[in-house]
């Protein structure tokens, strides 16, 4: 297997010490986004204003990495300029490609800026090649991020089907939802992720701390309960515990984190043209490991081909950063499937 067959690495940048991670530690390329709601990840203290992103994209491209920016939530009534100016935006700047969601801004992108390369977001919910091929024969789309609920056949039968670049999820947080179609934070607070530009919107979040306990809320919603020697995670309604037939346990998804080392050959095997590390709301630190190791084991599969082996270093290095300390393969393998 020669290297260049190998999935590019795409890795995430909340901000610029994240961006600078990435690309000292291996990514091939990072994804960002604006510091305003055009962002599925607009979290106080993350992203980039025009000076850090210009800063981020020379610091990548003078390194013969990509930038590509996600402007991936989908614009509000009376309020469309705001992300056509985004895009408009993005293509001024240089950057390697947009990632986006809402068919609207697909349209105006592709027709105001011919020369964009442009990615369909995972918030665009494209779980078939039908969908795919519609956005690559309307918009011109070149890449297209598929949704963490696709078994491994599934994204094996999208990609024999299109030609369009397919990447998927390798390392992070898990999604219960097609991505693009959350339901639940939208019921607890009236405001869709999809919109507002973060699950759960941090002025719905309330920690409340009492004598050995931690408890979170969204929207006055109890999602979860930790002990003082428990991790308090944020709160999403997804990975909250609820009291179900009398047990109280997580009744949606487990925080687990995505892992894909030991399927890295399968992956190769049927197409797949980049694998996402996700995590743009976490740390410099997180980005620095995950990229480090996902280097590492791509060069080795790149190196080795069928005789590549997953090091137990690096599952312990992933360890470290994922969420409850678990791993899983999702929904990549489902044999009930």
């Amino acid at each position: 297997m020669s290297p260049e067959k190998s999935p590019q690495l795409v890795c995430p940048a909340g901000s610029l010490p994240a961006l600078k991670a990435a690309i000292d530690n291996g990514a091939d390329a990072v994804y960002l986004g604006y510091k305003n709601d055009t962002n599925a990840r607009n979290f106080a203290g993350l992203n980039f204003d025009d000076k850090a992103l210009r800063e981020g994209i020379h610091y990548a491209q003078t390194k013969k990495r990509e930038v590509l920016m996600a402007i991936n939530t989908f614009p509000q009534p009376g309020r469309v300029a705001d992300w056509q100016r985004a895009v408009d935006g993005a293509a001024a700047l240089g950057v390697n490609a947009v990632i986006l969601a809402d068919v609207g801004l697909l349209d105006y992108a592709s027709k105001r800026h011919p020369g964009l390369r442009l990615h369909l977001s995972v918030q665009g919910s494209a779980t078939s090649y039908e969908a795919v091929n519609f956005a690559q024969r309307e918009f011109g789309v070149r890449r297209a991020v598929l949704p963490r609920v696709l078994t491994l056949a599934q994204v094996e039968n999208v990609i024999n089907n299109t030609t369009v670049e397919i990447e998927v999820f390798g390392f992070g947080s898990l999604c219960v939802m097609n991505e693009g179609r959350c339901w639940l934070s939208s019921y607890a607070t009236g405001e869709s992720p999809n919109t507002v530009g973060a699950c759960s919107p941090a002025k719905y979040v309330k920690w409340e701390k009492s004598p050995g306990m931690m408890s979170t809320r969204l929207n006055g919603i109890l999602i979860d309960r930790f002990g003082d020697n428990e991790a308090a995670g944020y709160p999403t309604l997804c990975k909250g515990r609820f009291e179900v037939n009398g047990s109280t346990y997580y009744a949606l998804e487990e925080p687990t984190s995505l892992n894909v080392l030991e399927i890295l050959p399968e992956i190769a095997r049927i197409g797949v043209a980049a694998i996402k590390v996700e995590g743009r709301q976490r740390s410099p630190t997180y980005v620095a490991q995950v990229t480090r190791t996902m280097r590492a084991a791509l060069d080795a599969f790149a190196r080795d081909g069928e005789r590549y082996l997953v090091q137990p270093a690096w599952q312990a290095e992933l360890a470290k950063v994922s969420e409850g300390s678990q791993a899983t393969l999702g929904a990549y393998s489902r044999p009930w499937r």
